[in-house]
């Protein structure tokens, strides 16, 4: 019985601190108001959009052709495709659309790359870097789709706020699989979180499928340098490294017009392996603040799913892990409602409590799996 005590105690007291948590993200997202451009805006800034792209033959021309039909001035922006050691047909893609859009680079990995490293994602940047034109450099991913407004966002924001790194919303497409549903509205909340975190300076979160940032600044941090060893954060990484520095020229772009939307996975493996990346670079920040905040969701969402097991053992604990559930569900929903809103989402935030088990059992698995070595990514063993 004191056994039990003990674990219920640590759990109430986690979950406090969890929900504190979540109601600071939800007060702070609720003060953001969306960006917007200026009466008298034209367009003044460069930009390299840079694209790694491995095995996509069936996204890329749609992510390029977003790009082009956007409404900045071509003239104003260069995009550099880099291909990762494809095995279909993506290079050939890219070169019939070379010959449509004459702002179209292609760079392949196996012309400069000898041995194999760990990081493709990374080196694929940074090499494109190093050819770019443009003050600017954006990053997208190959199976993204932009808005017509996408640059003009960015372009606006630089003018605007002045500053050296800009991140922006991502969306999954929602195909209303179970899973596609689960991906939407547990990668909405992650989007949410970097919103909030962001805007109000409390830690620093991005997705690399819509990123600014301006190329002398990757320099002048020596860009990847210190965490190109690792497979993931060519985003976040990257992002605290640059805050360090400049921490007062850290932008978060709201406008629904700057979502850029991509693809969800297809399987609960390939989910879980990108997960499982995701995670892997955890214990690789330096920013206290956002280790402990990993720390204490993943702790909450362990001491929860122990329950389970120890049901086994005493079958009261069944009754707790059920209402712990449904309570999580809840201390989150306000917060969810409201991120929702923006993303154009609420019509799915019905599935949102009945998935908290899934939910629960996920984040415990791809962040214990995440410090056990490899995992498999495109096609490749990662550590």
């Amino acid at each position: 019985m004191q056994a039990a005590s003990l674990i219920i105690t640590i759990i109430a007291v986690l979950f406090i601190l969890y929900a504190v948590l979540i109601n600071l993200y939800w007060f702070w997202f609720s003060r953001l108001v969306p960006f917007g451009m200026f009466r008298q805006y034209s367009p003044l800034n460069t930009f390299s959009i840079i694209i790694p792209a491995r095995n996509e033959e069936a996204n890329i021309a749609t992510c390029i052709r977003s790009i082009c039909k956007g409404n900045y001035p071509s003239s104003l922006v260069e995009i550099i495709v880099v291909d990762d050691f494809s095995t279909d047909t993506t290079v050939q893609v890219i070169m019939d659309l070379q010959r449509q859009f004459s702002n179209v680079k292609l760079l392949q990995l196996k012309d400069v790359l000898i041995t194999p490293i760990n990081s493709y994602k990374k080196k694929s940047i940074e090499l494109a870097i190093g050819i770019s034109s443009n003050e600017w450099v954006v990053t997208t991913d190959a199976d993204c789709i932009v808005s017509t407004e996408w640059l003009q966002y960015f372009d606006a924001c630089i003018q605007e706020k002045d500053p050296v790194f800009i991140a922006a919303p991502v969306m999954f497409v929602n195909n209303n699989s179970f899973l596609s549903v689960f991906q939407c509205l547990d990668f909405t909340s992650l989007q949410g979180i970097t919103a909030a975190s962001v805007s109000a300076g409390f830690h620093s979160m991005c997705n690399g499928a819509n990123l600014a940032y301006k190329k002398n600044i990757f320099f002048e941090v020596d860009g990847f340098k210190g965490i190109d060893r690792i497979a993931s954060g060519d985003d976040m990484l990257l992002m605290h490294k640059i805050a360090q520095k400049y921490p007062q020229q850290i932008q978060y772009l709201f406008n629904p017009e700057a979502i850029v939307r991509t693809l969800p996975m297809d399987n609960w493996k390939d989910f879980f392996n990108q997960r499982i990346r995701w995670a892997s670079k955890a214990t690789a920040y330096t920013d206290k603040r956002i280790f402990a905040v990993l720390l204490l969701v993943y702790f909450v969402n362990f001491f929860i799913l122990l329950l389970l097991p120890l049901s086994f053992i005493n079958p009261a604990f069944i009754g707790y892990f059920i209402l712990l559930v449904v309570l999580k569900g809840f201390a989150e929903l306000p917060f969810m409602y409201t991120v929702a809103g923006f993303f154009n989402l609420r019509e799915s935030l019905w599935w949102f409590i009945p998935m908290q088990p899934v939910h629960v059992a996920y984040t415990v698995i791809s962040g214990l799996f995440s410090k056990l070595g490899k995992y498999e990514w495109k096609g490749r063993n990662v550590q």
